[in-house]
């Protein structure tokens, strides 16, 4: 198809060549225009009109201006004067993209336009005959009609041949240079797959036992380094549940057959040597396009490598996909303004191949993007597979133009095969089983029509027909024609038939690879891009620097701030010498105990919940140690948490009139920020275990209101039976320390507690701190891997 699409480029430029010829003289005599030269005019715009009229009236004097019978060139030289070359291909492409049918305009247009174009005009591609392109026909005022020409044979084998790569639309996000990959050595992987299938088991509330579906039946094909294989079907065929089990992110117990990697069987540690690029953009929406790929490849690239090398392999990586103009921009998201939604997908391809690996794997990457830069984006996969990678893809529907620049195509339905093989050759086979489009249309939405059994404006075959008449059954009643059951099982069983034998036997041929080459795989073993300490150390900055827009929004420090305020003005100054003004203090103090343990409860049950799907993606990657992200997300918070709550204080201690002394005021934040930390951990812990935002809410608003009540203010008294939960109460504990550190020299007890040193208090919150985190990173321990 790409050689097509060169010859039918060729058609048009040697048709309008043609065209202009037969046409020109026509219209000097409608215009009682000659072939002489007008009046010479001043200036040098006017200098190159004359040479584009000279050169156009020797071309109509020469031997090639004169027509034969079929209005066919008498002559037609492969170029216009003499022996010079054809027509060179930025010529002919700019008479292509610029020329349109019909155009005409008056007198002032034609000089307005000349102006402008006749500046841009090459000397060299005039007098080399460079047809009219578009600045030639505005400054003579000619329309031209560029339809319904051919073009002969022995010209086209005479012809340069165009470039794909200049056939591809200016993509005006990625810029005009055209991105180049390193063609880094990397292990050449050539996949195999034989008789694939995948269930899985679904429960039914009326059912006791679960019903296995499957989900794929018998899938073949192959993909060797350097090609592209796309993976098209409906929504629903198991495009991307193949796409997983080729990218070892599916649990093998429920899969059959065999999947290969030269030769081999998957293996964990060839997770270095794959990327898998999500149909979602998993991406932290406030770093920025380069911070999201240096991070990135500090943590994936070897150790062998020191961090400005991999820091200058990230900003590669962002020269090669074309995102220098918006590297300094954030990537956004649904509530945060960034890059399009074409640079948000390359930065996601960009996180993959910042590793070099050696196959990629793809989701629907073109989803919700316009036609050009899909088209940048196919392209940018194929510069990706020339440099010796392995791509697979899977595409919903896709353009004719994208369709064409796949080299194999898996086409699935319902879960099997209907087709393997180059994807040039798929309409070919589809022909030949009877199955042809009635009108002109889109290849891709010719074969997802079939794959649907949507028969409408496709040919059926007789043999279809006579095995639904003799059937009785498979045919549609309203419109008569064969029902899309009956057309997918006609497809599969042609496919089985006639193609999937040959398929088979070529997938039994060995990998052209020596042993040493195949005995790698098998020699891969796990290694961490980074150092324990070093994993911590980037997480660490990342985090911080993620979640600072979200800590310092103006809602949440308006929210703080003015519950400071408030309770400044309603416990002004007061009084501890009567008993009506101690009894009002310590409700005060019991309100901070409360606040300060309900606000970070329900900001850390986001935590987990929120980034399970990055923790999965990078997980699945082996981008670090659990234990490092863990510690560097409880830890990287810290900072954060300390600077409202001291904010908090300094309003409300000062205006109500607690004890205006440092060793008080110090233990007084010291306490709160203990309060803090424990609360954290709960709010972790049951994020972490649920993983579900509504049952994490609705679990943490019955267990901080039940702490409350037993927190020592309201119920002074509480039964045995139940008084176990006090202890368990972050709020009872720093409600007494807070009692102990403003009225330790003041008084024995109060509201029926003792004041003593609070060193039970302390231990009590340490071990809620250090206990609820402890569980909330077992819970992230046992949490699978999903894709």
């Amino acid at each position: 198809f790409k050689r097509v699409s060169q010859v039918s480029s060729l058609y048009i430029v040697s048709s309008t060549k043609t065209n202009i010829f037969q046409t020109f003289p026509k219209v000097l005599e409608k215009t009682n225009m000659s072939t002489e030269k007008p009046p010479l005019a001043s200036g040098l715009a006017r200098t190159r009109s004359e040479q584009l009229y000279e050169t156009l009236a020797a071309a109509i004097k020469s031997p090639f201006g004169s027509m034969d019978a079929n209005g066919v060139p008498a002559t037609a030289p492969a170029s216009i004067s003499g022996g010079r070359e054809t027509l060179s291909r930025k010529s002919s492409r700019r008479l292509m993209m610029s020329a349109s049918p019909g155009r005409s305009g008056g007198a002032g247009t034609h000089i307005r336009k000349s102006r402008s174009a006749q500046l841009k005009l090459e000397l060299e591609e005039v007098s080399s005959g460079a047809a009219l392109s578009r600045a030639s026909s505005a400054s003579l005022g000619l329309s031209f009609s560029f339809t319904g020409f051919a073009m002969p044979p022995e010209e086209i084998s005479d012809s340069k041949p165009f470039s794909d790569d200049e056939m591809i639309p200016d993509d005006n996000e990625a810029g005009n240079k055209k991105p180049k990959f390193q063609a880094e050595p990397t292990l050449p992987i050539f996949l195999k797959f034989k008789e694939v299938t995948y269930k899985v088991s679904i429960r039914k509330l009326m059912t006791p036992s679960p019903v296995e579906k499957e989900i794929l039946s018998g899938i073949n094909g192959s993909v060797s380094p350097g090609e592209v294989l796309a993976l098209m079907g409906p929504s629903g065929s198991g495009k991307t549940t193949l796409l997983s089990l080729l990218g070892g992110r599916i649990s093998q117990s429920a899969t059959g057959g065999s999947i290969t990697y030269n030769d081999k069987p998957y293996s964990k540690y060839l997770k270095s040597k794959i990327g898998f690029v999500t149909q979602d953009d998993v991406l932290f929406p406030h770093l920025t396009v380069k911070e999201t790929l240096t991070y990135a490849a500090r943590l994936r690239l070897p150790k062998t490598l020191t961090r400005e090398q991999k820091e200058q392999r990230a900003i590669e990586v962002i020269q090669e996909l074309g995102l220098e103009r918006c590297q300094d921009t954030m990537i956004g998201g649904a509530f945060v303004r960034g890059v399009s939604g074409g640079e948000r997908k390359r930065v996601s391809i960009g996180n993959e191949i910042i590793i070099n690996p050696s196959l990629l794997l793809l989701d629907e990457p073109t989803s919700g993007l316009d036609s050009t830069t899909a088209l940048r984006t196919i392209q940018m996969l194929h510069d990706i597979a020339e440099a010796g990678k392995t791509v697979i893809t899977t595409i919903h529907q896709p353009s004719s133009r994208l369709f064409h620049r796949f080299d194999k195509l898996i086409l699935l339905g319902r879960g099997n095969l209907l087709y393997f093989g180059k994807s040039s050759e798929a309409l070919v086979y589809f022909s030949s089983i009877g199955c042809s489009p009635l009108i002109t249309m889109n290849p891709a939405e010719f074969l997802l029509d079939l794959a649907n059994g949507n028969i409408n404006d496709i040919s059926v075959p007789s043999e279809l027909e006579d095995r639904v008449q003799v059937g009785n059954s498979g045919r549609e009643p309203q419109t008569g024609k064969p029902s899309p059951a009956a057309v997918h099982e006609y497809l599969v069983e042609a496919y089985e038939t006639r193609v999937a034998e040959q398929e088979k036997k070529k997938l039994s041929d060995p990998v052209p690879l020596d042993e040493e080459a195949k005995a790698k795989l098998l020699r891969l073993k796990r290694q961490w891009g980074a150092s324990w300490w070093e994993q911590y150390c980037i997480l660490f900055s990342r985090g911080l620097k993620e979640r600072r827009h979200e800590y310092f929004s103006w809602l949440r420090v308006t929210q703080v701030l003015s519950t400071a305020v408030i309770l400044g003005l309603l416990w002004w100054q007061s009084d501890i010498r009567t008993p009506r003004g101690l009894q009002d203090q310590a409700g005060l103090l019991f309100f901070i105990a409360v606040f300060w343990g309900f606000f970070p409860v329900f900001t850390a049950i986001f935590a987990f919940p929120q980034e399970r799907a990055m923790l999965n993606k990078e997980r699945a990657a082996d981008m670090y140690r659990l234990s490092a992200y863990f510690l560097a997300r409880t830890t990287s918070d810290l900072p954060l948490d300390f600077i409202l709550p001291s904010l908090f204080l300094l309003v409300v201690y000062f205006m109500t009139g607690l004890r205006l002394s440092p060793y008080p005021f110090f233990l007084s934040m010291l306490t709160v920020f203990l309060c803090i930390i424990a609360s954290q951990g709960l709010g972790l812990a049951i994020g972490a275990i649920l993983m579900d935002l509504k049952k994490a809410t609705t679990l943490a608003s019955v267990t901080v209101m039940t702490f409350m009540l037993a927190g020592g203010f309201f119920v002074k008294k509480v039964p045995v039976f139940i008084s176990w939960i006090r202890y368990l109460s972050f709020n009872y504990h720093t409600y007494k320390l807070l009692l102990k550190v403003q009225y330790k020299d003041f008084a024995q007890s109060i509201n029926g507690m003792r004041i003593d040193n609070g060193l039970t208090e302390v231990v009590a919150l340490v071990a809620m701190i250090f206990g609820y985190r402890l569980l909330a990173y077992l819970s992230l321990r046992q949490m699978k891997i999903t894709t």
